[in-house]
């Protein structure tokens, strides 16, 4: 059997498209005798005269042509593979898969997520959102390439990359008797109906200590691990509450009036990837363009 290596195949493909040596050398970057010597061998292992001498130049013969019609099939898939190489390492291509606690689940993240794919066109993507605990249980389970989770993460062995941390806000249904204060505090929220977080919330534990602290009796009539269900109350006029600033800027439109609140009381969230293997490329790229994309919002409305 004939004994045949790619750069030769390179050297006849070059000379049969630009038509001579010289053009086939500044192609492949080498010398002339290089492209002469790789021709030599090749029509040596094939036994087949792949050109003739005409002037100072060389033409195909019908051998070389009938042969080029099959390298150049051959090669159309090598530039395939080459293209989608480049398309990896460039990040604009493969799959995606994200997993999300509905604070951003709801709007924030997929309005960054959509501009992140208009820049890749050939990238697939999918994103769930789930409370934090199924974020944590899929990331493991290798379901998802990337997931974000409030902090703390329940599993330790988790690779993990903070986010930018944002204040959680003062939410009010609109026209409440504290919407004309810039700033809120525990003292103004005495009495109020305060619809809560579940106690399995870490958040849930954040707040109710500021109160405790400050002595300020609420009326806890209600409790949802949703954020989205909060504000959802708290636009019905039932009551007020302390609320990540994504789902509050996403509630704005929608009977919610967010203000700051103080002490601060910050809403921690992380990137988590898989254990055992290093996360793709694709998904690192996503949590630092959307870590940048965080920093400096203005999420609280005024």
């Amino acid at each position: 059997m004939a004994r045949i290596n790619l750069r030769q195949v390179e050297a006849f493909r070059a000379v049969m498209l630009s038509g001579s040596v010289t053009a086939a050398a500044a192609v492949m970057g080498v010398t002339q005798p290089a492209i002469s010597r790789m021709l030599r061998d090749l029509q040596s292992s094939l036994n087949m005269r792949l050109f003739e001498k005409k002037g100072s130049g060389l033409v195909p013969t019908a051998a070389a042509s009938a042969l080029y019609a099959e390298v150049e099939r051959s090669f159309l898939g090598l530039d395939r593979i080459l293209a989608a190489a480049e398309e990896i390492r460039t990040r604009r291509t493969g799959m995606l898969r994200v997993a999300a606690l509905p604070a951003l689940a709801n709007g924030f993240l997929p309005r960054f997520s959509g501009g992140f794919l208009l820049e890749r066109p050939n990238l697939s993507f999918a994103l769930f959102g789930v409370i934090s605990p199924i974020v944590v249980d899929w990331v493991l389970n290798l379901q998802c390439d990337v997931g974000f989770a409030e902090v703390p993460i329940a599993h330790s062995g988790l690779p993990m990359s903070r986010m930018p941390a944002l204040a959680r806000v003062a939410v009010l249904p609109r026209g409440h008797r504290l919407e004309s204060r810039a700033v809120l505090e525990p003292r103004d929220f005495e009495g109020e109906t305060f619809i809560s977080l579940t106690p399995s919330s870490s958040g849930r534990h954040l707040i109710d200590n500021i109160f405790a602290k400050a002595g300020v009796s609420r009326v806890l009539r209600v409790e949802t691990a949703l954020s989205e269900i909060m504000c959802g109350l708290v636009a019905s006029g039932l009551g007020v509450s302390i609320c990540d600033p994504f789902t509050a800027a996403e509630y704005a439109s929608r009977g919610v009036v967010a203000r700051p609140f103080l002490p601060r009381i910050d809403f921690d969230f992380a990137a988590v990837f898989p254990p055992h293997r290093s996360p793709s490329p694709v998904a690192v790229e996503f949590v630092e363009a959307f870590a940048h994309h965080i920093e400096g919002l203005g999420l609280i409305p005024t």
